[in-house]
């Protein structure tokens, strides 16, 4: 007989024993379950709650106090929240905040292992928000480094930001480095990452030959990667490549938004091409291009710039909603054709409307009444700048100043300002004063600054210029010529004279004695008889002007081969009497080109519109708008 059968009471409570154990098991693992399920729970409530709070969060108080939230429920290793509250700290300027409660520590100062919550979301948060922040862009590099460090892989969404922090401290080497990184992890493909590259490259001086290569190597799927490489051009100072790019993208068909429209402006904008820009309005509006508060801006700055100041009004009249840079740059086209007092009401009239002006504002004020010789009312802008405003001026207000008073005569005045102002006066400030001794007279002055900004600036060519301007103008041949092989010595070339003009949708250049042009034959003959016909009607040349001792009719030979008059020479011969000609010159125009412009709107019956670096000069009838000041 069995003896555990034998045993049945055993047997019974050996069953009733083992089941009760095994309920109890079952009860403490179901509790433990709820219990972690409760945990759970409460933490998903906590999450959602502090979620939810940082989303509605208004000030920088109640982001400190949600701070203290997240410790005391502890999600401060929570990678959502931690992300939020990054985001969200951005949103007030206290990135630095949300970074240093991240980030505790250095990870090159210390062996510990990286916190396993880090994740490339956090760590693309922080560095957008640097690259987004101005003069903070170091920073999001080194966040970019710090997340290298810990080991945690970028990934796609990493690299704009990073691109665009290295464009806005023009990294170029480390830019490079980047660049390797996007490659090896299989990034370049991406487009995003490829606009963000292009931009970069244009961003730092003289690669932009290294964006196209980028650009040249993308799909080129839509208008953003057009866009990215016109602007860079057109940032870069690249601009006729700019609109040769623009009519490439035409021909393949990408139809522009309102960005790729703002860069072409501003490259029109620099060629002084009016009709271009007239058309790219027409265009505009035929391909029913969205015509934001930028573009809006872009095409007042545009006609402004381009010569025709008066349409740039209207625009700008026409307006529904206007911003500060939407006056600023009807001012500045004010300022800069001359038109002073235009100016200065239009200024008072924002003023009057309740737009605080800015620095820039007051930089284009303060010009016009340097361009038009406003003195008194260039002192009561200059001295209201802090008093009513409370704007410091800077050292380009007191620069505005020095030319307002240098342009106006007053040499020995402005010379005493510049000793009086609270800033330490750069170079450029001192060249303003030189060239107004070279055209007031005050030669001995002018050669004293000269020699010390030499002493101060050994490798700036303009000083070397100035200062051989006014020995020739004492008729000192023999310093001129020494100061000129001190300029050959040490490498140094006087930036030549070039005038552009736009002819049949094209863009012609010329620079002094320009023999490229296919009808430069032509050209010359036309420049002969000008000047022939002007001499007839009383014109004089300012032979002061040719800076070399050579004779006379020599010197008036080198004055006819001059940009400008080239220019003008080629617009007489391929334009239809009694039509506009409008040149561009990247000097300041010279005495002699002036007087001669002058007699040739009237001998010719042509109205003659020239922008130098300075402003407009409009020709017409023998006079110049700017009554001969500038």
């Amino acid at each position: 007989m069995n003896k555990f059968n034998s045993f049945p009471n055993i047997k019974t409570n050996l069953s009733l024993l083992l089941s009760h154990h095994s309920i109890t098991i079952t009860t403490l693992t179901l509790s433990n379950l709820k219990q972690q399920q409760t945990q759970t729970s409460k933490q998903r409530v906590s999450e959602q709650t502090c979620l939810s709070l940082l989303h509605s969060c208004t000030t920088l108080t109640s982001l400190t106090q949600i701070h203290s939230l997240i410790l005391k429920l502890g999600l401060h290793q929570n990678p959502l929240v931690l992300t939020k509250f990054a985001s969200t700290s951005s949103n007030f300027n206290s990135i630095n905040y949300a970074s240093s409660f991240i980030f505790p520590y250095d990870p090159n100062a210390h062996n510990a292992d990286p916190p396993l919550f880090y994740d490339a979301f956090l760590f693309n948060t922080v560095i957008r928000a640097y690259a987004q922040t101005l003069n903070s862009k170091s920073l999001a590099l080194h966040f970019y480094k710090t997340m290298l460090c810990y080991g945690v892989l970028p990934n796609k969404f990493t690299y704009p930001f990073v691109l665009k922090a290295c464009a806005g401290i023009g990294g170029l080497n480390l830019g490079k480095s980047v660049h390797g990184f996007v490659v090896k992890l299989g990034f370049e493909d991406d487009l995003h990452v490829q606009n963000t590259m292009i931009h970069m490259y244009c961003c730092c001086e003289g690669e932009v030959e290294f964006a196209r290569k980028v650009f040249e190597g993308s799909p080129k799927s839509d208008s953003v990667t057009w866009s990215a490489m016109i602007g860079g051009y057109a940032r870069s100072g690249h601009s006729a490549e700019a609109v040769g790019l623009f009519r490439e993208m035409q021909v393949e068909g990408v139809c522009p938004d309102e960005i790729t429209m703002v860069s072409v402006l501003s490259a029109c904008t620099d060629l002084g091409a009016l009709e271009l820009g007239k058309w790219l309005e027409s265009y505009v509006d035929r391909m029913k291009i969205t015509k934001s508060l930028e573009l809006c801006n872009a095409l007042i700055d545009m006609f402004a710039k381009c010569g025709d100041v008066d349409k740039a009004m209207k625009l700008f009249r026409r307006m529904s909603t206007s911003t500060i840079v939407s006056w600023t740059s009807v001012i500045d086209g004010l300022a800069m054709h001359g038109r002073g007092l235009e100016a200065v009401s239009l200024f008072d009239e924002m003023v009057e409307q309740g737009v605080a002006p800015d620095d820039v504002a007051f930089i284009g004020v303060l010009s016009a009444c340097s361009h038009s010789g406003l003195v008194d009312k260039g002192h009561y802008y200059f001295n209201s700048m802090e008093k009513n405003f409370g704007i410091v001026p800077k050292i380009e207000h007191c620069g505005c100043m020095v030319d307002l008073l240098s342009r106006a005569g007053l040499v020995k005045e402005a010379v005493e300002f510049v000793q009086n102002m609270p800033i330490e006066p750069n170079q450029i400030i001192w060249r303003s004063i030189i060239t107004a001794c070279h055209a007031r007279g005050e030669l001995k002055l002018g050669e004293t600054i000269s020699k010390e900004l030499i002493k101060s600036e050994p490798m700036h060519e303009s000083n070397y210029v100035l200062l051989s301007n006014i020995y020739a103008k004492l008729l000192r041949w023999e310093k001129k010529t020494k100061v000129r092989e001190m300029m050959d010595m040490k490498g140094m070339k006087k930036i030549p004279g070039s005038t552009m003009i736009e002819l049949n949708n094209e863009m012609y250049e010329f620079v002094a004695g320009d023999k490229s042009h296919d009808q430069y034959k032509e050209i010359y003959e036309m420049v002969d008889e000008m000047g022939r016909e002007i001499k007839r009607a009383g014109y004089v040349p300012t032979t002061s002007q040719v800076l070399l001792d050579i004779d006379e009719e020599d010197k008036e030979d080198a004055l006819h081969r001059h940009s400008e008059k080239l220019a003008i020479a080629f617009a007489l011969l391929n334009t239809n009497p009694g039509t506009p000609i409008r040149i561009v010159k990247n000097l300041r125009v010279c005495e002699d080109c002036h007087s001669a412009t002058k007699f040739i709107s009237k001998v010719y019956n042509r109205e003659i519109v020239v922008r130098d670096r300075n402003r407009f000069h409009h020709f017409k009838n023998g006079l110049c708008s700017c009554r001969d000041f500038w």
